[in-house]
């Protein structure tokens, strides 16, 4: 019952988008990805543990589903300032869009993690002019307790192919 209900509400969403700009080629188009044309791909994942290597991943870090494509969080866990830290977290995540055939100018929402919300500026300074024309969407928070394997920074970003 619960696929039929969002499938239903995919279907009347897609409906009132293509209402609203008059466009019907959205409505054929939510159609035919709610139909199950649209496949989840994980393009690498990690291991649960550098000592069981054969164990089952605890999440995949690139993951692709139709024209989307999901990077888990990426940090930097050597020292350095948090402008270096930052652009070695933007050059990694980089290498994963282009192996899942996206780029930064496609990236539409960015998660930026700071262990300091004090780095606000600075991180800045290398985050930006790394995406183009149009920068994508982005929030920036300071988690309390900081970030897993204490990096400066750590950013996750959803794009499209």
């Amino acid at each position: 019952m619960e696929k039929q209900s969002r499938r239903g509400l995919l279907k009347n969403a897609a409906a009132a988008a293509a209402v609203a700009t008059g466009g019907a080629m959205l409505v054929k188009s939510a159609e035919a990805q709610t139909q199950g044309k649209l496949e989840k791909k994980s393009y690498s994942s990690k291991p649960s543990s550098d000592t069981a290597p054969s164990a089952a991943p605890l999440f995949s870090s690139v993951v692709s589903y139709g024209n989307l494509v999901f990077l888990a969080g990426v940090g930097y866990h050597e020292k350095a300032t948090i402008e270096e830290a930052t652009k070695h977290v933007l050059d990694e995540l980089e290498k994963n869009l282009i192996s899942a055939g996206s780029s930064m100018e496609k990236v539409l929402k960015v998660n930026v993690y700071l262990n300091d919300i004090k780095d606000w500026a600075r991180m800045n300074t290398a985050y930006a002019g790394r995406w183009g024309k149009i920068p994508p969407v982005r929030t920036t928070v300071a988690p309390a307790g900081g970030i897993p394997g204490d990096s400066l920074v750590e950013i996750d970003l959803i794009a499209y192919i």
